[in-house]
């Protein structure tokens, strides 16, 4: 069982917010007028939703973006347990003293950070409840446990993500959620551009990503297989990067591309015998 020390420590680790120190800009490649979308949203502090699939380049969009605008960056990877007590701050014990520990959201606001709710749809409710009045001319948080509303820093921005077409029933986002933000849509970048990616993310051969992005393609376009998530650009960088590290390509493939993709046996095997034909 870990212990209540343990705990205080993993929590100021993940809550303590720094200058952005990435020594190398991290490689994104626009595929539309994103940036300029979001140049624009950070300077009005407007926040900002982020729609698509898995592995489209939301996350690393935001990297980019924090790093071109030398902004701290808060990333939350929301699931079904993530409450709003998890983003806002809890009590703890420490010692022989109960204490606040401010939550990521609470740091963000307090000291001008980007946070990043990834999968927004996915956490409770109350999380929603929570942001809500960050979300609109207030630009503030209330934190109920201590009776405190805080405003935001001017620099504070918040910015969601989530995947309209893996989201069904009780985890889609309510319209009177999604109106209070600007909305910019992630896909698939085109063939050249996804081929780019690979090469400038892996320093896999030219051929090989070309290879690499054709089957990526062909799975996506074949709609009777009834898969829940397609070929993603993040599932062709890991195929490239074990090609590149002297895997066997189809071995990589198999392993980084066909198998995440379903655990159906007929449909995996399908799809092997469709990338070893075309790699």
């Amino acid at each position: 069982m870990t212990s209540t020390l343990e705990q205080t420590t993993a929590i100021e680790t993940q809550n303590k917010v720094a200058p952005n120190t990435q020594k190398f800009k991290p490689f994104y490649k626009s595929t539309d007028k994103e940036i300029d979308v979001f140049e624009h949203a950070y300077k009005n502090k407007i926040p900002m939703l982020l729609k698509g699939p898995t592995g489209t380049g939301k996350t690393r969009f935001i990297e980019f973006m924090a790093y071109h605008l030398n902004t701290p960056l808060i990333t939350i990877s929301c699931h079904e347990e993530t409450s709003s007590t998890d983003l806002i701050g809890r009590y703890i014990i420490k010692g022989a003293e109960t204490i606040w520990i401010d939550g990521p959201l609470t740091k963000a606001v307090k000291e001008g950070a980007i946070i990043y709710l990834d999968e927004i749809a996915e956490a409770r409710p109350d999380v929603i409840v929570a942001v809500h009045s960050l979300t609109d001319h207030r630009r503030e948080l209330f934190i109920d446990k201590l009776g405190e509303t805080v405003k935001a820093h001017r620099d504070f921005m918040l910015v969601a993500s989530f995947n309209p077409g893996y989201q069904r029933g009780f985890k889609e986002l309510k319209p009177s959620t999604r109106q209070r933000f600007v909305a910019v849509s992630f896909d698939y970048p085109d063939a050249k551009t996804e081929t780019e990616i690979l090469v400038n993310e892996t320093e896999v051969e030219l051929s090989i990503a070309k290879k690499l992005v054709n089957i990526a393609t062909k799975i996506r376009n074949l709609t009777e297989l009834g898969l829940t998530e397609t070929v993603s650009t993040r599932l062709l960088v890991d195929a490239a990067k074990l090609i590149h590290s002297g895997l066997p390509k189809r071995l990589s493939v198999h392993v980084a591309v066909v198998e995440p993709l379903s655990d159906d046996l007929e449909v995996v095997q399908a799809l092997k015998d469709l990338c070893d034909l075309m790699i």
